[in-house]
Parts: structure tokens; C-alpha cells; sequence
């Protein structure tokens, strides 16, 4: 009889490294899982292969512990019975960077080899939902297709597929990204534990057949079925072949086999051969579902996590690999390897149930320490970077202020020229213990150096206005590479200036410095007149004069804030309005805070029914000027809010008899508690935004706390910031959605927008926003939610998720006049996340110049993404992504000793040649690219180097 099914079933078990449990209680079970399959694999030729779950770590959690078995596991990955890769962990996309879910692959990838064959599979089992460029990332990385278990809604055999593309007949589908890149799209319909505990005994084995081969076929486009033979933390079933055997002899006609996902893809390549899928396009988050069960709200669980997250991928990404390319070009090291080691430590806290905080409070406390050991990891990249490119700056023409001259160099490690405000630290003077002064005459001393007088200056000598503060006696200490550690006692002052002008991937330099003699009286910026005390507080100088880049006050009247391009005004209630002048476009009643009760869980929001949400919409609130500059203007608002404490009794029970969420009726408390709400709106002289920090002082439990920033244009749909891509969302959800909430994904920004007027709102770690269907297109911004219990499979308190005491949010608004891409909107949202970095030179000469820049380069609808140096290779590797669906043109320009440049795919591989114009600039030979990226591209771009 021939066969005319297959039933694959695959081995494997879902890892999470933390969720439930800690990190450790689950890695014992790993260590005894991982025992028990090496065993089975040498004692049962039978037992034919497994799954590592596409994450590489485990291996390294495995042999942390067991290195004695490295060469057992090795021989089993070389023969082709242990699959791994090609991830290094299984990330959530929507939360992760684009540059991280890069690194991630890449990591994957040069671990897996390290061992064999890496497994190209696409692999997603359980990440809540998927990010529109996937298929993109996927294809430049060899894979064809991708497994994944959320995100689309199959209807079936022969039921009619939606005509908007978010839905597919079959578990098989084609998955196409916005570039046109396609994958071959398997969705675990009947989840990845479809094929778990197959039974080897005749009667339940037929049961168990029956009813799961019925849920295969449901879905399954061809005769190819697949069983995903494992589940979280799933022991290994050792009696899987008598199993298959028992399955044989009841199903004669089926052919089951212990199966791989590479043989698998084979099989239904080859059914599908003169047949058609159903194409899936863009993201995929259960657009087409009720929308209670999209997990979207674990962007805004423990936001302190994704802010924490946010500041060591920048520093990664977007200070330290530039930082280390710009030092290795001139003479200092790319450690590779300590960069590598930043990356998987950052990378251990991006697996689903880590970033999206929706575990126990033990896992999410681990995760605060490897967020601070990546970053001081990074950090210390960072001051070595900086002190071979401060080393080798040519500030000579500083010389001639004298030796009190303190040259400073500003770093704008974006990829767009910047101007902005700036914050450093100088030593004024130093005097170290090793030259034999007692503690008190060191003090005395340091206590008298002479501030007075001094001005900033740029490279050309034009004086720069600014605010220093003395900060006083301060203890300080080198660590050199070739003696014992060098402590020193310092007069230490802080300066705030304007760096105007900043070139991309570049530097610009200052000084601070005694003006020459004969120079004007109220040249200076603001400086400290005379002698000031030691730590005393900042104190004006003389107003600049106009050419030395002064300007009027940003402040009038109290509560106005006004440059050339933004004016804000601010009400009693803290909501204050904010004109775009060059569209002449007024948006009203923004920075109003919304809270409501939240009696779900760290998966989704959930709000009492019939609650009606408290604002601070006619709250009165203290308003005062707290800065005033020539670059930069503050006001501070004070709220005192009374809410309900929490939710009432009736929440805990709930939680206890594993009331579903959306079924629930508790309420909120009648008890109140104060929230202490400090907003600061920040308007710099040449910004295009209005910065809004928050200070959040929490005493409250089980509730959601949002900015409301009211847009009133007319659209019918938005652009959010993803992974590699400006994705478009409709404001309205999908006819099935119940869910009153719509609450999505976004990483940098979101954007609304009609012809000639746009808001853009951009974030720092706040990964929630809402379209308010309220007639205003109001884009609402989570800032804190806290819950009590982790949810999904049983009652788990986490009582730590309330997030009680102080927070911070950080948001820049920035209106336009109708095209966030094409007016720089969008640029600005990107550089919003990288900060300036900034260091104390000396005089001396050197091969960088005062102002100077690595590459250049243009191109409107480009966006630059990374920086970095292929180890092995030493090239450059240059990463842009096409933020529209329209094709564009990047030329790149750049002095380097470049013999050579190509592009290259996200895993550093050659793609094919690029032919260079060498032109002449005035610093000498030049080459220029002239490159197209297609809609949604991705390019990088590889520089071989002398």
C-alpha cells in the first residue's frame, strides 16, 4: 500500500533560560535533560535526532557545567543528531533593537560553527508576535523559511482567505517582508507541543493518534504533518521509537517518521510542487484576532527593564563599535572580543520571557545585574576608545591660550550631523599623591586654583556661550597599562554649552580656555566671574554678544517657551500647547497624564469594567522656571494626584481561582494614595523638539499611567519605528478585535500625520503606545504599569512588578510638516537615543583634525544603523535601511585608505563588489559611492582597508 501521508515528529524542548522559575532552578533541569539526551543518543540508535531549540546558549549553560562533555556533544552535532542554531538566544523583535536581533544572529552563527553545520531555520516558537523585516533578515542570512507559533490566524481547509493578507488558509504560507523578501511560513497551528508524550502503549496510543492527526489535518496545506514532539522545559522522551513503532502498526498507511525540521521543509517543498499558498505580508500581531490574547502589554511590564535595555543597546551599538572603528583607524584596538562579550551578556535578558518582564521577580532582579555588567563592560570600551581618539586629535592650535588651555572633544556617534546640548566634566587642575603633598596642602591647593575668566571656544576660536559649575574638590585616579594605579586629587567643573554642527560618525572640537590678551570685554559665554568658592553653585557671566552665538531668552512670561522653529505654552493644569511655526500647525491639551486600574497581568492590560479614567485635566499644578540659558530653556510642573491604592479585595481572588483576565470583575480600591507627578519641558536654541522627562514618584499598585499627546489630523493610519522598517498601522482595528484596548509595539517613535502637518513622538525605553479612537488621534504613551501576578498558566505573585518608588520617562516631541522622513522627524527620533559622548583632551599635535568625520554620507530616506569591524577581516561594515517603499539613493563618501568596497549580507558576508569614483576634496583623494536601496532594503556596505 503506498503511503500517502507522512507524520513528522520532531524532537525537541522549549527553553526558556528563566520564566517560572530562576535562572538556576531551570538550568538543573537543563544540565539533567541534556544528560539524559547524550545518553540516549549513544544507548539508542533509534533515537534519531533533536532540536536544540535555535538558540546556542544552551550550550554554553550546558557546559558551564558539564565541560567534560564538550567533545560528546560535539561528535553528536558534527553526526547530524543534535540540530543548533541560528540564534544565540530566542529574542522578543519587537522589544530588541534592530542591531541586536543582528548581533543575535550573528552570535548564533559563530557559535554554532564553532561545532558543525549551523541549522538554518527561522525559528519563533513562542515570540509574541514578528516583526515585519523578518523575512528580510532571514533571506540575507540563508534562511528560507520561518517556524513560528503567534502572530496569524489560519482558518482551515478550503475556508476563504481575507482579502488585506492577514490571514492563510493553511498552517503553510508564504510570509513576504516589506522589501518583497518571501520565507516559507510554518505556524505551529496546533502549538509546539502538538506531538508531546506520544504514548507507546496500543489503546492510549490510538486515542492520542486520533484526535491529533484530526488537529493536523485541519490546518495542513499538503500530506506532510508535523508533530513538535516537546514543550517548555519538556523532559526528553526516551521511548519515542517504540512509540513511532506502536504508531506504525495502528496507522499502516501513514509513514511516521523521527524527523528533522531540514527534511521536513524538503517534504513539503516537494508536495507543494504546482500549488499555491496564501501570501502573508508585513508583521504579524493577531491582527485578525478578538485581541485578548496578543501578549502586546508586555511592552509596558516592568518598563524599567526596557529602559535599562534601551541605554546598553545604544551604548553598544551606537557609541561603543563606532567609538572602537574610529580609534582602530588611528592607532588604537577593536576589542572584538570584549564587545562580543558585551553583546551575549546584554543578549541573555532578550529572550521572550525576560525583556518583555513577564516573569518571577527573582528572574527580573538577575536581569538588573547583567544590564549593569554589559554596560560597565561597554562603558570601559568606551573610555578606551575615547582616550586613543582624544590622544590623537590635533588640538595644537589651541596652544596659543596658554598652558592653562583645557581642549575638550565632543563625539556624535549618530549618523546624521547634530547640534545639541552637551554636558562634561573637566579636571581644572590635578595634583597627585605620588608627588608628596600632604592631604591638606593637596586640598588647600586645589581649593585655590583660579577659575575666573575662562571661556569656551570652538576650533576656530569663536567664544561659545555656556554654564559652568564648580563642583569642588574631587578625588580622581589613572590606571595605567605599565605602573600601579595613580590617585589624584582634582578642582573638577561641570559645562553645558550648545556643540553646534557635529559631523556624523565624527567630533568637533573645544576648548575651555583665558582669552587672549586684548580681547573684548563680554566675549565669554557664562562663566564663573572670579574666584568662585569650591563646590560652590553656578554663577552668570556676561550676557554673550550676538556673533558669539548669542541669543534672547527662551522664556517669557513664565510659562512660554519659544526658538525659531517651536513655541510652547504651558496651562494651570500642566497640559500645555505646541505650535509648529514652519506649518503653522497648533497642537492643543497635550501632557496630560491618564491613569486607570489594571487588574490583568505582566502579559495584558486589563481595565475594570465600567471604570472611567482619572486625568489631570483641570488639576492645578506648580509651574516654575528651573533654566534659563542662551542654548537652552527648562520648566518644571508639580502634580499631587490622589488615585485609588489599588484594586479591592476581590482582584486577589480572582488571582487565586485563575479567573481568566479579560473575565474578571474586580474594581478599584476606595482607598487613595498620592502620585507625585514632576514633568520638565526642555526647548533647546536650534531644536526641532520639545524634550518631556517625567518623574514618577509610585506609592500606587494595579493601574496604568500614560501621556496623552492629542494629534487631531486627519489619518486613518499611523507609522510606527520597528525592526528595520517604518511600519504602517491602521488606527482602527480589525472587525474581530473585542479587546478595548489597542494597545501596540514600537521602538524609537510613532508618528501621525496628514498632508502638510505631523506629530512625531519619540521614547526612550517606552515600548507601549495607543491611537486613542476618541475623534483626536491622540497617541498615547504608557509610562508605567504595575501588576501583581506574572499570569498566564497559574498564579505566580510578583509583587515587585508593582513597581513601587521613583521612575523616569523620557520623550521628545516633534512636530512637522506632514512627511516624518522627509523632514527630518524621523532623524531626529533616531538620534534622540544615542547620547553624546564627550572627553578632556590635551595640547598636543595629531592625525585627526579638529573637526572631522570617518564616512559621509547622504540620502534622505536612509537610515544609518551601525558601525562596526569585522574581526576576522578588519573591513568596516556600514548598515543603512530604507525607511520608505520607494527606492533612494545613498552616496558615501569617505578619506580612508579604502583598496576596496562591497556589499555585504547582516552575516558579514560578501555579496558582490562595488565599484568607487575617487574624487578631490581639500583634504586630498576621496572615493564616493553612489548606491540605490530599494523600498524597505537593508544595505550594508563593507570597506577593505590598507
Amino acid at each position: 500500500m503506498d503511503k500517502q501521508q507522512t507524520a513528522h515528529i520532531i524532537s525537541h524542548t522549549h527553553w526558556d533560560r528563566e520564566w517560572y522559575l530562576p535562572y538556576e532552578r531551570h538550568h538543573l533541569r537543563l544540565i539533567r535533560l541534556v544528560d539524559s539526551l547524550l545518553d540516549t543518543l549513544e544507548q539508542n540508535p533509534g533515537f534519531r535526532s533533536f532540536f536544540f531549540d535555535g538558540q546556542t546558549i544552551i550550550i554554553e549553560d550546558y557546559l558551564q557545567v558539564r565541560p567534560e562533555n564538550w567533545e560528546r556533544l560535539e561528535r553528536h552535532i558534527r553526526e547530524g543528531r543534535i540540530y543548533i542554531g541560528p540564534w544565540y538566544i530566542l529574542q522578543d523583535a519587537f522589544l530588541t533593537s534592530p542591531e541586536a536581533n543582528v548581533r543575535n544572529l550573528q552570535i548564533g552563527h559563530q557559535d554554532a560553527g564553532v561545532y558543525g553545520e549551523v541549522s538554518k531555520i527561522g525559528y519563533f516558537p513562542d515570540t509574541f508576535g514578528l516583526t515585519g523585516q523578518i523575512p528580510q533578515l532571514m533571506v540575507q542570512a540563508g534562511i528560507t523559511n520561518a517556524f513560528f507559533g503567534r502572530g496569524v490566524k489560519p482558518t482551515g481547509f478550503n475556508n476563504t482567505v481575507s482579502s488585506d493578507g492577514y490571514e492563510s488558509s493553511f498552517s503553510e504560507l508564504v510570509w513576504e517582508g516589506p522589501d518583497g523578501s518571501k520565507v516559507l511560513g510554518i505556524l505551529f497551528a496546533n502549538w509546539y507541543s502538538n506531538g508531546n508524550e506520544i504514548p507507546a502503549g496500543e489503546e492510549e496510543a490510538k486515542t492520542f493518534w486520533e484526535r491529533k492527526l484530526a488537529d493536523a489535518r485541519q490546518y495542513a496545506a499538503t500530506d506532510q504533518l508535523l508533530f513538535m514532539n516537546g514543550c517548555d522545559h519538556q523532559p526528553l522522551q526516551t521511548d519515542l521509537p517504540e512509540a513511532i513503532r506502536t504508531a506504525e502498526q495502528l496507522y499502516p498507511e501513514i509513514s511516521f517518521v523521527h524527523s528533522n525540521f531540514a527534511d521536513y521543509i524538503k517534504a513539503v517543498q516537494h508536495s507543494l510542487a504546482g500549488r499555491s499558498l496564501s501570501t502573508v505580508k508585513g508583521e504579524l500581531r493577531s491582527q485578525r484576532t478578538d485581541g485578548w490574547g496578543t501578549l502586546v502589554n508586555t511592552a509596558s511590564a516592568r518598563v524599567y527593564l526596557k529602559q535599562l535595555n534601551q541605554r546598553g543597546q545604544a551604548l553598544l551599538e551606537k557609541v561603543a563599535e563606532p567609538l572602537a572603528v574610529i580609534a582602530r583607524l588611528h592607532g588604537g584596538e577593536y576589542p572584538q572580543h570584549l564587545l562580543t562579550y558585551a553583546w551575549k551578556t546584554l543578549l541573555q535578558n532578550h529572550p521572550h520571557d525576560s525583556i518583555c518582564g513577564c516573569s518571577v521577580d527573582e528572574v527580573h532582579r538577575e536581569m538588573v545585574t547583567r544590564f549593569d555588567k554589559s554596560r560597565h563592560t561597554a562603558e570601559g570600551i568606551v573610555a578606551d576608545s575615547m582616550q586613543a581618539i582624544t590622544g590623537a586629535v590635533d588640538t595644537l592650535g589651541f596652544a596659543a591660550y596658554g598652558e592653562a588651555a583645557i581642549p575638550l572633544v565632543v563625539m556624535n556617534t549618530s549618523g546624521w550631523s547634530r547640534t545639541g546640548t552637551v554636558s562634561v566634566e573637566l579636571d581644572a587642575a590635578r595634583l597627585y599623591l605620588r608627588e608628596g603633598h600632604t592631604l591638606e596642602e593637596t586640598a588647600r591647593r586645589m581649593k585655590a586654583v583660579d577659575l575666573g575668566g575662562r571661556v569656551l571656544v570652538d576650533e576656530l576660536g569663536n567664544e561659545v556661550p555656556c554654564t559652568i559649575q564648580d563642583l569642588g574638590l574631587s578625588f580622581g585616579y589613572d590606571l595605567p597599562d605599565d605602573r600601579f594605579r595613580q590617585p589624584y586629587s582634582c578642582r573638577k567643573v561641570q559645562l553645558i554649552f550648545e556643540a553646534a554642527d557635529v559631523p556624523a560618525l565624527g567630533l568637533r572640537t573645544y576648548a575651555w580656555v583665558r582669552p587672549l590678551a586684548g580681547a573684548a570685554a563680554g566675549q565669554s559665554g557664562q562663566g564663573i566671574a572670579g574666584s568662585a568658592a569650591a563646590g560652590g553653585a553656578a554663577t552668570n557671566g556676561t550676557e554673550p554678544r550676538a556673533g558669539a552665538g548669542a541669543s534672547a531668552s527662551l522664556v517669557h512670561g513664565g510659562r512660554i517657551l519659544e526658538n525659531e522653529s517651536l513655541r510652547v505654552e504651558i496651562m494651570a493644569d500642566g497640559s500645555f500647547t505646541l505650535e509648529h511655526k514652519p506649518s503653522g500647525k497648533v497642537y492643543r491639551d497635550l501632557g496630560v497624564y491618564e491613569n486607570t486600574g489594571d487588574i490583568g497581568n505582566e502579559y495584558m492590560y486589563r481595565q475594570p469594567a465600567g471604570e472611567v479614567p482619572l486625568t489631570t485635566r483641570g488639576l492645578t499644578a506648580d509651574i516654575r522656571i528651573i533654566e534659563d540659558a542662551p542654548y537652552r530653556a527648562s520648566i518644571e510642573i508639580v502634580h499631587e494626584w490622589e488615585i485609588p491604592a489599588s484594586a479591592d479585595a476581590v482582584l486577589e481572588e480572582e488571582q487565586r481561582a485563575l479567573v481568566y483576565y479579560p473575565e474578571r470583575q474586580a474594581q478599584r480600591s476606595a482607598d487613595k494614595v498620592l502620585l507625585k507627578l514632576r514633568t520638565v519641558l526642555r526647548l533647546e536654541r536650534s531644536g526641532k523638539g520639545l524634550e518631556v522627562k517625567s518623574y514618577i514618584h509610585n506609592t500606587a499598585k494595579d493601574h496604568r499611567l500614560r501621556m496623552l499627546f492629542p494629534a487631531d489630523l486627519a489619518a486613518a493610519s499611523h507609522r510606527v519605528d520597528s525592526m528595520f522598517e517604518l511600519a504602517e498601522r491602521p488606527n482602527e482595528p480589525a472587525p474581530e478585535w473585542l479587546n478595548p484596548s489597542n494597545a501596540q509595539h514600537q521602538q524609537s517613535f510613532v508618528d501621525v500625520a496628514e498632508e502638510h502637518a505631523g506629530l512625531t513622538v519619540a521614547n526612550l525605553g517606552l515600548h507601549e503606545y495607543e491611537i486613542l479612537r476618541d475623534g483626536r488621534n491622540t497617541i498615547a504613551i504608557t509610562l508605567l504599569r504595575c501588576v501583581g501576578e506574572m499570569g498566564d498558566w497559574g498564579w505566580f505573585p510578583t509583587p515587585e512588578a508593582q513597581c513601587q518608588g521613583e521612575h523616569t520617562a523620557e520623550l521628545l516631541l516633534i512636530p512637522h510638516s506632514g512627511d516624518a522622513v522627509a523632514f527630518g522627524a524621523a532623524a531626529a527620533a533616531y538620534q534622540f537615543q544615542i547620547p553624546w559622548t564627550c572627553a578632556q583632551a590635551e595640547v598636543h599635535t595629531g592625525t585627526i583634525p579638529a573637526v572631522y568625520s570617518a564616512v559621509r554620507w547622504s540620502g534622505t530616506a536612509a537610515a544609518f544603523s551601525s558601525l562596526k569591524m569585522n574581526e576576522e577581516s578588519g573591513d568596516l561594515l556600514l548598515r543603512w535601511f530604507n525607511m520608505t517603499g520607494q527606492p533612494c539613493e545613498l552616496k558615501l563618501e569617505t578619506d580612508l585608505p579604502a583598496t576596496g568596497f562591497y556589499t555585504s549580507n547582516v552575516l558579514e558576508a560578501k555579496v558582490a563588489d562595488i565599484a568607487a569614483e575617487t574624487g578631490r576634496l581639500e583634504q586630498g583623494g576621496a572615493n564616493t559611492l553612489r548606491l540605490q536601496l530599494d523600498g524597505h532594503e537593508i544595505l550594508t556596505v563593507g570597506i577593505r582597508l590598507d
